[in-house]
Order: C-alpha cells, then sequence, then structure tokens
C-alpha cells in the first residue's frame, strides 16, 4: 500500500500492511537544536525535511491563517486585541487574507499524494480559536453572556472565510484530510458548555463540515486537553475524529474507543516517557496495542517532542514505532 491509501484505509477500519508513521505536531525548535547538537544533519532546515530523515511518512499541513497571507504550518497569533463590536468591526478589513496566490505552492504536493507519495493536510481555524485569539480567553467567556452577537459576527465572517478556502482549495486539488484548530478542552474537560457549543460554534461547523466531506476529506478537531466529553459533541456536527489526546490531561483513548467505536483518533503516545528507556517507552506502545490493533487510529506523539529527549531517545522511539506500527495491524491481503 502506498502512504495515501493505508491513511484512508486506516481511517475507515480497513485492513492495512501498517499503521502510518507520522509526528503530527513535529517538533519544538529547542528539540531540534538539541538534536543538532547531537549528530542531526545541519543541512535539514525543514521539519518536513527532518520528518522524512527519520523515515516517517511524507505528510505535509497548510495552514490557512486569518491574519496573514500564508498557508505555512504555523500560528498567527493577535490574542486579546477586540473587546466589543466597534473594536472588530475596525480589525476586520484586516483580517482574512486573500490566500489564493499561496494555494499554489501546494500543487507540488498534491502531484506527490495522486502518486500515493504523500498526504496533503490543511488547517483551518475553528470557532472557538478564532474568536478566543481575537479577544483572549477572559473576555470571551464573558463575551457568550454580555456580547453574543459580536461572538456570531466574528464567526459568521470566519465561515464565510472558510467556505471560500475550500472552493480555492477544491480547485487546486483534494486534500487527504483536514483538521480545525480549536483548543477548546483543558486538564478538566470542555472550557465551554455544550449548550453554548451548541449555540456559538455548530451552525459553523455543520456547513463547513459539509463542504469538506463534499471534497472527501476526513475532519479531525485539534483540541489539547481532555477531549472525552466533547467527543460525541463534535460528532454530532459531523467531525470525524480528534487528536492528540494527552495523556497528561487525563485522557484515555482505549476506553474512548470502547465509548465511540468510529471515533478517529490521533497521538495519545505519552511524551513524558520518552526520557525514561526503551522498556517504558515499548511499555506505552503495549499500551495502545489494542487501539492500534481495532483501527481508527494513529500513533504519535501526544504532542510535540519536548527538548528533555535526546536524538538516541528519539530514535529508540522510532525503532519502537516501526515494529508496533508492523505487529498491530490487521493485516491486508497482498
Amino acid at each position: 500500500m502506498n502512504h495515501v491509501e493505508r491513511f484512508r484505509a486506516l481511517m475507515n477500519f480497513q485492513p492495512v500492511d501498517r499503521l502510518p508513521r507520522w509526528e503530527w505536531a513535529m517538533w519544538w525548535d529547542k528539540t531540534i537544536a538539541r538534536w543538532r547538537g547531537e549528530g542531526l544533519p545541519p543541512r535539514l532546515t525543514s521539519v518536513f525535511d527532518i520528518h522524512e530523515y527519520f523515515g516517517l511518512d511524507p505528510y505535509i499541513q497548510f495552514w490557512f491563517s486569518t491574519t496573514d497571507p500564508t498557508i505555512e504550518a504555523t500560528q498567527h497569533h493577535i490574542e486579546g486585541i477586540v473587546h466589543n463590536m466597534d473594536d472588530y468591526l475596525r480589525l476586520r478589513p484586516m483580517l482574512f487574507p486573500d490566500h489564493a496566490g499561496s494555494i499554489g505552492r501546494m500543487a507540488p504536493w498534491f502531484e506527490r499524494q495522486k502518486r500515493g507519495d504523500g498526504v496533503v493536510w490543511i488547517t483551518l481555524e475553528g470557532y472557538f480559536w478564532f474568536p478566543r485569539t481575537l479577544m483572549g480567553f477572559t473576555d470571551l467567556m464573558y463575551a457568550f453572556i454580555d456580547q453574543p452577537e459580536l461572538v456570531h459576527q466574528m464567526n459568521q465572517d470566519l465561515l464565510a472565510f472558510n467556505l471560500r478556502l475550500l472552493e480555492l482549495v477544491a480547485r487546486a486539488g483534494r486534500p487527504t484530510f483536514m483538521t480545525v484548530a480549536e483548543d477548546m478542552s483543558y486538564n478538566h474537560g470542555p472550557m465551554i458548555s455544550r449548550k453554548l457549543c451548541e449555540e456559538f460554534l455548530s451552525p459553523y461547523y455543520r456547513p463547513m463540515v459539509e463542504r469538506a466531506k463534499e471534497m472527501g476529506m476526513l475532519i479531525i478537531t485539534d483540541t489539547d486537553g481532555d477531549v472525552t466529553l466533547l467527543a460525541p459533541w463534535l460528532q454530532s456536527v459531523g467531525v470525524d475524529g480528534v487528536l492528540p489526546l494527552e495523556r497528561q490531561a487525563g485522557v484515555d483513548a482505549v476506553k474512548m474507543r470502547e465509548q465511540f467505536p468510529t471515533l478517529r483518533m490521533v497521538g495519545h503516545f505519552n511524551k513524558m516517557v520518552m526520557t525514561e528507556g526503551e522498556e517504558a517507552m515499548r511499555a506505552e506502545f503495549e499500551r495502545l496495542a489494542p487501539l492500534m490493533e481495532a483501527g481508527g487510529y494513529i500513533p504519535s506523539v501526544d504532542h510535540q517532542t519536548p527538548p528533555s529527549v535526546s536524538l538516541d531517545q528519539y530514535r529508540v522511539y522510532l525503532k519502537l514505532l516501526d515494529e508496533y506500527t508492523r505487529k498491530c495491524a490487521r493485516i491486508c491481503p497482498r
């Protein structure tokens, strides 16, 4: 199987020759700086070059910024500068840039995807992420109650922007999957209630998800913290899966698989065991083995590999990743 076939089959709970090998969040800059001192070749300047150097499957993320005309896999924050509708209306002309030119840079990766030699992944900003970025967390919490028209206006504008983006992308190619940047949970669960989700987020999620699915994309919400209580709400608006399933927030994705049999999941390998040696890392893979065997799940570090992890320790992780992605696969006919 090629990379694209493998991803699609696995996420449809079908047999595969092995599970995908993917570092979904790449690495901290400090991690890469440490590894350069431990032998990582200096010629590798892109995280995607490093990804392929380690023998991981070729994926590329295009993040469509709401503030800059770029589709780089970086975040562009302008947090806490909107306090009311007047602030937002003054700022709005500087938001929602034209990405038509940038989308042309996706062409080589769409060609790779057609050959099965690369998975194209796009990221759109979500309907909690965007107003929180503009207002800051505390002001947004008040705005849900005191300024609901402001939150709706922001999300109406974001939906229009996201739908335009999807139309532009569709003319260039069809990404394999899409993530929605949200970060709307923390270590004790969701930051807002389901009632607020249904009032302020659901009306904007549904048309976006519908268009993305018309394009053949899988939709995954990216939210840190404990996503357990959010999962059924996300499924109710058509979202297919979640990542990164952080262990430090108490997430147990093995139990989540029992609760949500069709939920696609990515991540969940506890990054904190990576400095404890091969035995600890093997125990973590054993914990994840039932999840890998069940399908619909890609094992990956549950957030960026921290700089406390040496290059040698990371190579041990990669060795075990290779082993377990083979032996835990429901093997397809050759």
